[in-house]
């Protein structure tokens, strides 16, 4: 999971000697070979840093989660005044000509010259001490590097070129690639996955996290047959009429999105999820992990069960395992991650962890920003105690209750944040919760949300300007259990491998394929794997109605399991239900800005978050750079820019 010191310092001195070859512009992807370039291959160690150093991109592209293009969804907000690149997506304020700083386009097009320049000199170099089954390896791992940044490419763009070799920088700006149909892209995509996979192990040892192998590729193949199969490209695309004007696909023409429903495509991505699941468990090792792995680490941080209002104990564990879940790493028995990817930004944790933690030695506060804040949307939307959503739930609090105080021993909880299953405990934080045991230099932080103090946690613009919560709740997802913050001004953060695909969202991939292809009770044994894991009511048949739908229970399973992970942005579009969830006046919160040490009842009222959130179809795709399409004849701007 890209833990690998050496995969970084390897991959630098290429970076240096490598990548200033390597032009921004993706029709110049690999300029004249420069003189010491020999060097780059010339023994095992170098040509491994060169092979690192292909793998590069993968930080980029998730070096900051919560700030990509990927976070403008309706899970969270925040500051208007962070700039962030998903608040440009979000507020429909993506242009060609700012294109560059905020899309994979560039990052992505930029390896790919970097892997070809691999494929191109591996077998001419003779590097020393490198045997047939070592390039056989890595050329595995380069094919699959390009299945990955082509899939980041198909996700965010839709149909793109396909750039699969070595291009001669003399080439004719005529003869490079315009987009191909998005279904072409999606066949060699999962091809080069397939041809991968034919050559990597199923899984690697722990100095070897973070590089490919045949389970991610299956993996992931999966996902992108799930995305294919998906309304938004499977005969729904809401611009029939754009095509390209020049450049053909071979066999299909100008056309770029196929305009009728294939129902095939669903038998397909189901086919591709159980070899992904059969592999990634029998092969590949892969668990969801449990209460046994959780509870030795939490002994060993010392900590106590979290007490939710007389919760029983296994439920108090279930909450414990689901925080530990996104905190921990393989070594540490957490084997769900298939592939995933560390980074040095500190920025994912910050953002979350409310300000005011405790003083420093010189009494100022200090802390987190509090700048993430979950919606309200995604405060109902997380599970009941019984399994279901809040209004719902006939044993729940009847809707014109929810903001009312609970009566619990903290006053402050209202009753929306009572009853509530595991998950929610585990990453989601309100006015009234014990954020973490010892994050206040040792001791316990109870969250006020009410007060400006020193130690308070609410609305203060003289003390901390732009870093101030939206809605008065507090996302904790990726928050160590046993983080502290020292009163000598010092942390414990740590950064554990992003998920970009684990075990569960298989499961999750699965269910919904069932879904589709009408074999419902293998829909909700899926469901059922993730949710009993999670320590959530299983599901039946029963529970399905014609106003709450197989395909509604599915949407759901994933919007809480999936939080924060960089689904939501993907999974509502190729639904096609982002003009409905991300238009304006859509996102709501608690009355959390208004006012300097609120009132228990001034809080607590529904308002709509002021920022220009609104939805266009354009926002479907992001746009390409202008400079792109002006330098490529054969390219297509995306549509409604």
């Amino acid at each position: 999971m890209f833990s690998l010191n050496k995969i970084k310092k390897m991959s630098m001195v290429l970076l240096l000697s490598v990548f200033v070859l390597t032009s921004c512009n993706y029709l110049d992807i690999v300029p004249p070979q420069a003189p010491d370039f020999d060097d780059t291959m010339k023994d095992r160690d170098a040509t491994l840093g060169f092979l690192y150093s292909c793998y590069t991109g993968i930080p980029a592209i998730y070096f900051d989660w919560f700030c990509q293009y990927f976070g403008a969804t309706d899970e969270y907000v925040e500051p208007q005044l962070y700039g962030h690149r998903e608040q440009f997506v979000s507020y429909n304020q993506m242009t060609p000509s700012n294109h560059t700083e905020f899309g994979p386009w560039t990052n992505c097009y930029n390896n790919l010259g970097q892997c070809h320049l691999f494929m191109k000199y591996i077998d001419v170099l003779h590097p020393d001490n490198v045997s047939e089954a070592d390039k056989t390896r890595w050329k595995a791992e380069i094919k699959f590097l390009e299945a990955f940044y082509h899939m980041q490419l198909l996700n965010a763009y839709g149909p793109i070129p396909l750039v699969d070799h070595y291009i001669p920088q003399n080439t004719a700006k005529t003869d490079f690639p315009g987009r191909s149909h998005y279904d072409v892209c999606v066949d060699s995509i999962c091809k080069w996955y397939d041809d991968a996979a034919e050559h990597l192990p199923a899984t690697v040892s722990v100095e070897e996290l973070g590089r490919a192998t045949s389970t991610a590729c299956k993996a992931l193949k999966a996902r992108v047959l799930l995305y294919a199969a998906s309304p938004l490209w499977n005969g729904s695309f809401p611009y029939p009429n754009w095509e390209n004007t020049v450049y053909e696909t071979p066999g299909r023409g100008k056309e770029l999105v196929s305009r009728i429903a294939v129902p095939a495509k669903w038998q397909k991505a189901l086919e591709a999820c159980n070899e992904a699941i059969d592999l990634a468990v029998n092969e590949g090792k892969r668990e969801l992990f449990d209460i046994a792995s959780s509870e030795v680490l939490r002994n060993n941080d010392q900590l106590s069960l979290p007490d939710y209002n007389g919760a029983d104990e296994t439920f108090r564990k279930k909450v414990m395992l689901m925080r530990y879940l996104m905190t921990t790493t393989e070594t540490e028995g957490n084997k769900e991650t298939i592939f995933g990817v560390i980074t040095t930004e500190v920025n994912p944790m910050l953002i979350s962890i409310p300000h005011g933690v405790t003083l420093n030695g010189s009494g100022n506060p200090i802390g987190g920003w509090a700048g993430m804040s979950p919606t309200l949307y995604t405060m109902s939307h997380f599970f009941t105690a019984d399994g279901k959503l809040p209004e719902r739930d006939g044993n729940f609090y009847p809707k014109a209750d929810w903001l009312q105080s609970a009566g619990l021993s903290n006053a402050n909880i209202i009753k929306l944040h009572d009853k509530r299953e595991p998950r929610f405990y585990a990453w989601m934080s309100f006015d009234g919760d014990v954020y973490g045991e010892v994050i206040s230099n040792g001791d316990p932080l109870t969250v006020n949300m009410l007060s400006a103090a020193r130690l308070g946690q609410g609305y203060n613009p003289s003390r901390y300007q732009r870093d101030n919560n939206q809605t008065g709740f507090i996302n904790r997802k990726f928050i160590q259990p046993n983080i502290k913050f020292r009163q000598d001004g010092g942390n414990n953060i740590r950064m554990v491998p992003f998920p970009i695909i684990r075990l569960a969202e298989l499961y999750l991939d699965r269910a919904e394929c069932y879904a589709n292809v009408g074999n419902v009770q293998k829909a909700l044994d899926d469901l059922n794997v993730v949710r009993k894991r999670a320590g959530v009511p299983l599901l039946t048949t029963a529970d399905i109605t014609t106003s709450h739908t197989l395909m509604d229970m599915v949407r759901e399973e994933r919007f809480v399991e999936l939080w924060g992970e960089g689904h939501r942005y993907y999974d509502l579009r190729r639904w096609m239900l982002a003009p409905d969830y991300l238009k304006a006046g859509r996102f709501e919160g608690l009355n959390a800005l208004e006012k300097v040490n609120p009132s228990f009842t001034e809080f607590n009222q529904i308002k709509h978050i002021d920022q220009p959130f609104q939805w266009n179809d354009r926002m479907y795709m992001l746009p390409i750079a202008a400079s792109e399409v002006y330098n490529d004849p054969n390219l297509r701007q995306s549509p409604g820019y």
